[in-house]
């Protein structure tokens, strides 16, 4: 590590053991990345977090296991509330435009796939630390036509009221499930269509999945 070189303190978050193993090997083998922890799902992560105050937590997207009910997204936006200090970079196998647009607006600061190259991952937990963005090119490439069209991109809510769609819900009873009236549902519908191009509920779901608003596997 050079003279005067910052210490960037990370947190591993991430469901897989191995996956920890190997992500600590590899941030440790740069002098100036120091792994501080680790954590197995969303919940803990926040906790540690918040407990530790690392400079950057290494966020899996989507957390499997008994613990599951928390995904990287909402971590992220509890970690805003719990430690505003933290920075948050996703790494995921998920790089869909939807998918990265969510975490960006939650609140993270960087967003790299696991299939990239380790140079990746370093510059954007530095970036992250100081205070940037760190987005791995095919990322950048992925957010292009949501800058262009950002009235495009479905809320928290519409993603929600299009999930229950595919599930096969009614209006009546997706407004059960999210509290909502069926005219608040309707409103969401017309929206979603709107957005997606399309004018009937398989076609929004459809649309969904190619976009990679849903994941139905």
């Amino acid at each position: 590590m050079t003279a005067g070189a910052t210490t960037v303190r990370v947190l591993i978050a991430d469901d897989h053991a191995v996956v920890r193993a190997g992500l600590r090997a590899l941030l440790e083998g740069e002098a100036d990345l120091v792994v501080t922890g680790e954590a197995g799902s969303g919940a803990e992560a926040v906790a540690l977090a918040a407990r530790t105050g690392p400079d950057v937590v290494l966020m899996d997207l989507r957390f499997g296991g008994p613990e599951a009910g928390m995904d990287g997204t909402e971590a992220v936006r509890r970690l805003a509330a719990e430690a505003p200090g933290v920075a948050v970079v996703m790494l995921t196998g998920y790089t869909g435009r939807a998918d990265v647009v969510r975490a960006l607006e939650a609140g993270a600061r960087g967003y790299v796939p696991k299939a990239g190259a380790p140079e990746e991952l370093f510059r954007a937990v530095r970036a992250a630390a100081a205070g940037s963005v760190g987005l791995a090119p095919e990322i950048v490439g992925e957010l292009v036509g949501h800058v262009a069209d950002p009235a495009r991109s479905l809320s928290e809510r519409e993603t929600e009221v299009v999930r229950l769609v595919a599930e096969g819900l009614g209006n009546r009873a997706i407004a059960t499930a999210l509290f909502l009236s069926e005219a608040t549902v309707k409103t969401h519908l017309v929206r979603i269509y709107r957005k997606l191009g399309v004018d009937n509920r398989p076609a929004a779901v459809s649309e969904a999945v190619r976009r990679g608003i849903l994941d139905l596997t």
